[in-house]
């Protein structure tokens, strides 16, 4: 037997009766019908000359083979997938297609068309291809290739392996419950926020989540957590619901100020910036033509 025997569907439905331990479930989460299934692991194992899982009234388990080839047949699927994110890529370039990453909307009075159209006017042939991406990346799909170019915040996570253009500098507000005792006054100092529960950005980026937690302002005092959020409407919820306060850009504060949270300055903090990032070995003209059209819009509002 050579590996060229063996598929990858073949695999991937392996893989996918090993997690569920149950022919139904696999077929239903591979989109197949159960007795296909079935035929298609029978196959691989005939393959290999090994069962790979015991039937019986009780239920579905691995057997040792099984259990040895999980590992390798995950690993397989992981390069398959990363080969074929690979062509993508260069499918795309191809075509002159470049892909741009955000976490949240740039907004900010026209800022994405404006660097459209200065993109454009010199590449009227890229197609731009817009993308958004969970809180969970702070890189906006910079980190595992999937963006070109991205909208992000900085700090980013691995800075070295960056190169950015700063789109905005945006004083940092506070947003709060309208009816948080807080609330009344005109404008904060960040010590008056100290001992507040703050909402938290995922774990996943830790030097952007010590920034919007703004530890550099607490002298050494630990954060009060009172939820993690990952999206904009999660922080709402979260603010109408009590669970806690947050720092948000003053181009970002229309995401979060609507019926029942409000936002005030704060004094105490740094400014924030807004920046439009590439990776800093990816050399291609469109990625540095987006970049000069993003720095041609760049302003600061700090």
């Amino acid at each position: 037997m050579t590996i060229t025997d063996v598929h990858v569907r073949e695999l991937r439905y392996f893989v996918a009766v090993a997690e569920e331990l149950h022919f139904t479930r696999a077929a239903e989460r591979s989109y197949v019908s159960q007795p296909a299934l079935s035929k298609q692991i029978r196959s691989l194992e005939r393959q290999l000359g090994a069962p790979l899982f015991d039937r019986d009234r009780r239920g579905v388990a691995l057997t040792p083979a099984g259990t040895a080839l999980l590992p390798h047949a995950r690993a397989v699927l992981a390069a398959w997938e990363s080969g074929h994110e690979a062509v993508r890529r260069v499918r795309e370039a191809e075509r002159g297609t470049l892909v741009v990453g955000m976490s949240t909307s740039p907004g900010r009075g026209g800022l994405l068309p404006a660097i459209r159209s200065r993109f454009t006017a010199a590449h009227p042939e890229a197609v731009l291809k817009l993308r958004q991406v969970a809180w969970e990346d702070p890189t906006a799909g910079l980190a595992d290739g999937s963006s070109d170019v991205a909208f992000v915040w900085l700090p980013l996570l691995g800075e070295e392996r960056f190169r950015w253009v700063v789109v905005a500098a945006e004083p940092r507000l506070v947003a709060l419950p309208e009816s948080h005792p807080l609330a009344a006054r005109e404008s904060l100092d960040f010590a008056d926020l100290l001992d507040e529960p703050f909402l938290a950005l995922p774990a996943t980026g830790p030097e952007l989540r010590d920034h919007w937690l703004a530890l550099d302002a607490r002298g050494g005092r630990p954060p009060v957590i009172g939820a993690e959020i990952a999206s904009a409407d999660e922080a709402y919820e979260a603010l109408v619901g009590g669970l806690g306060v947050c720092l948000v850009a003053a181009g970002n504060a229309p995401l979060l100020a609507r019926d029942g949270v409000v936002t005030r300055p704060v004094d105490g903090v740094t400014p924030t910036y807004f920046v439009l990032a590439w990776r800093a070995d990816d050399t291609r003209p469109l990625v540095a033509a987006y970049a000069r059209a993003a720095a041609g819009t760049g302003r600061r509002t700090a």
